[in-house]
């Protein structure tokens, strides 16, 4: 019987959003072909892979030492690291074994000629193939000439089927007017999302929102929601291992994006039938058609419009949310997705 390729996914962080999301993905749908272990420093992530199964193997520290140890202890046949950080860190740890970088945002730091993308492009180098998660993210790479042919694009998918049965099992199924789910962050803007709201809440008095997520601006965000005239209408629920039962029960999701890639929270709500006002940045102007499947809008006050107009309009609400599952429908091509890696992974990291 054939042994089963081994591979590492190192990711820098140990809580859970829209990147560690990806590599639970496709550490599911590799389960029985290739051996995958997610590989990040220990903390809060822990609960959320247990939840869905996935082998994991603690670090003390996000370090050269730490991976190299891990290397040797597991012997990999190859080793996929996610994202900049995380693809310097595995290049001068890595020695022969092949590296993968896989690229799942277009932060406006990788488009310049900028510290991070002068410490990426060595590593860039050293892989043995590049993912980016879209193509804006690709070709906005200040050194993207010189790590061409071993770059493809990887847009983000999800299974719609596992989506639609955690949402069942959702803990809370309460309903809302909107939901906000997003790392606190700088590239998800979330003291923005708290000014449209509270614009929203002047165009819909009985608003009802809820918002979803932690991170490192988690005590901005609940300091500008304290002083806030739509505090009442907005409730921050923090990190929810299983949020899927309060997507599908909310008129819309709302997005207030600096940067994206393909983002997961967007994929899912559309799985669900759920439109999506976002600002138009990146990914999301693929997957958002204005007036079809939701709304794109630059201003606070056109986003708020854009969201009461959806609130206010039942039909307009039903037809935006079957037009949104229908092209859910035609993008989540699971098979599609394995390809490229899979033929990475047969390899040993080229494509």
């Amino acid at each position: 019987m054939e042994t089963q390729k081994k591979i590492l996914h190192f990711l820098p962080r140990n809580t859970f959003s829209g990147a560690e999301n990806v590599v639970c993905q496709i550490i599911a749908m590799f389960r029985g072909e290739i051996n995958m272990v997610y590989c990040c420093p220990d903390g809060p992530i822990r609960e959320a892979l247990r939840e869905r199964d996935i082998p994991f193997l603690p670090m003390k520290t996000f370090s050269v030492s730490e991976v190299r140890r891990l290397i040797r202890q597991e012997k990999p046949d190859l080793i996929q690291a996610h994202d900049m950080l995380s693809s310097v860190v595995c290049a001068a740890a890595c020695g022969k074994t092949p590296l993968v970088c896989h690229i799942h945002n277009n932060n406006f730091n990788s488009r310049g000629l900028t510290p991070k993308t002068a410490l990426f492009l060595p590593a860039a180098k050293k892989a043995k193939h590049i993912f980016w998660v879209s193509p804006s993210a690709m070709e906005s790479f200040y050194f993207r000439k010189a790590v061409a042919a071993k770059s493809s694009v990887l847009r983000n998918t999800i299974d719609p089927q596992t989506l639609r049965q955690r949402a069942e099992a959702a803990p809370d199924q309460r309903k809302s007017h909107v939901v906000f789910i997003g790392r606190m962050s700088e590239p998800k803007n979330p003291l923005r999302m708290l000014k449209v709201l509270e614009k929203l809440s002047i165009l819909v008095p009985d608003l009802d929102a809820k918002v979803i997520g932690s991170g490192e601006l988690e005590q901005q965000v609940r300091a500008a929601w304290e002083q806030s005239p739509a505090k009442a209408h907005i409730q921050l629920l923090g990190f929810q291992s299983n949020p899927y039962g309060l997507l599908r029960n909310a008129g819309l999701m709302l997005m207030t994006s600096l940067w994206e890639g393909t983002p997961m929270c967007a994929l899912e709500a559309m799985a669900l039938g759920i439109p999506i006002v976002s600002t138009p940045v990146d990914g999301l102007c693929d997957l958002v058609e204005p007036g079809k499947t939701g709304f794109l809008e630059s201003a606070d006050d056109a986003l708020a419009q854009s969201c009461a107009r959806i609130l206010r309009d039942p039909a307009l609400r039903q037809t935006l949310s079957g037009n949104t599952r229908a092209k859910a429908e035609q993008l989540l091509d699971l098979e599609r997705y394995k390809q490229p890696l899979r033929a990475v992974y047969e390899s040993g990291g080229t494509l």
